[in-house]
């Protein structure tokens, strides 16, 4: 007497589970290509991996383990970006910026951090401002004075971050992330240049006093006046710069 068969399952009931394993394997995928691009990026923006650098798509592969289609997802997003440009027979070549583009930045800089700086006046938190002046015209002009340039450029990149988050406004904060990631190098060695980081000390405390008026126009204005004095400093020591 035979046995009788188990009924197989259907299709139609393995179909979500494989669907969900797919899923899942795509979201880790993507996560992995998230952590490898934000790593890139901060290691370019930082010129640890320098301009003219050749980024490899097997080598990037074999180091973080992705495959290189994963890796040609990589460079396409830091392509448009604008920290790589991706050449025929040569592959993915991080860029160089030139003196012309940095003016082009920072003019762009101008307008848009001015715009930021009315913004986060008018919505952003009055405290905030109010411990940020106490804090530029306290132990920050000590620093400077001593010469510790580092502390003062950690306070900066602070301010720089919360007032780009308390405009509110997610298409400015954007357009800023990509414009500081390219030029931040460039903002760390105008910093050190001679008496840049006591202007900008000034500079910035007029723009926080502003702040905390609040007169947003007023804050614009000097945040406006902060770029156009470190484009001079640019113009001055470029062959320091790049």
């Amino acid at each position: 007497m035979s046995m009788p068969r188990k009924p197989r399952q259907s299709q139609s009931v393995n179909k979500p589970k494989e669907m969900a394993r797919n899923s899942l394997r795509t979201n880790v995928n993507n996560q992995v290509v998230s952590s490898v691009t934000q790593e890139l990026r901060h290691l370019i923006a930082t010129q640890e991996i320098p301009p003219g650098s050749k980024l490899s798509e097997v080598f990037l592969s074999e180091k973080y383990g992705i495959s290189r289609s994963r890796v040609r997802d990589v460079l396409s997003t830091l392509e448009q970006r604008g920290l790589v440009e991706r050449i025929p027979n040569r592959g993915a070549i991080v860029v160089r910026l030139e003196i012309s583009q940095i003016f082009d930045l920072y003019e762009v800089r101008e307008v848009l951090e001015g715009l930021c700086v009315r913004l986060a006046t008018i919505r952003g938190d009055s405290k905030k401002w109010q411990a940020y002046l106490k804090e530029f015209n306290g132990h920050l002009e000590k620093f400077v004075k001593q010469g510790d340039i580092d502390q003062y450029i950690a306070a900066y990149e602070r301010f720089h971050a919360d007032v780009v988050a308390s405009t509110g406004n997610q298409i400015l904060a954007e357009i800023l992330d990509g414009i500081f990631e390219r030029t931040q190098t460039v903002i760390r060695r105008t910093i050190i240049l001679p008496g840049r980081a006591t202007q900008g000390l000034k500079q910035h405390q007029a723009v926080l006093a502003a702040m905390c008026e609040p007169n947003p126009e007023k804050a614009e204005q000097a945040r406006r006046e902060t770029l156009r004095s470190a484009k001079s400093y640019i113009e001055r020591y470029q062959k320091y710069i790049l």
